[in-house]
């Protein structure tokens, strides 16, 4: 399982959010996402941790918390959604009849 932390300022790094986390157990990874564009921080994070336990121990702590100004937003990630990258049928256009 894995951590969502919304609402986070953009300042925020990956070191910043081990810190953080590593109060509650032991951080196995964290992962911040860029914009593609930008490269700046798009304001979200995910946080791995050891164990199941752990992890309910930082959301029950960090969700709500005021943090660098920010008030954090932190449950359990969904699954990522399928974006479905098959596209399209169509093609074709020259059929005569």
């Amino acid at each position: 399982m894995s951590i969502f932390v919304g609402n986070l300022s953009y300042q925020v790094t990956q070191e910043d959010l081990n810190s953080v986390f590593a109060e509650y157990g032991s951080v196995k990874r964290v992962n911040v996402p860029t914009d593609r564009e930008t490269g700046r921080m798009r304001g979200f994070a995910f946080v791995e941790m050891s164990s199941p336990s752990e992890e309910a121990k930082a959301i029950e702590a960090l969700d709500g918390a005021e943090w660098m100004g920010r008030t954090l937003k932190v449950n359990p990630a969904k699954p990522r959604e399928d974006r479905g990258g098959g596209g399209g049928g169509g093609g074709g256009g020259n059929r005569r009849y």
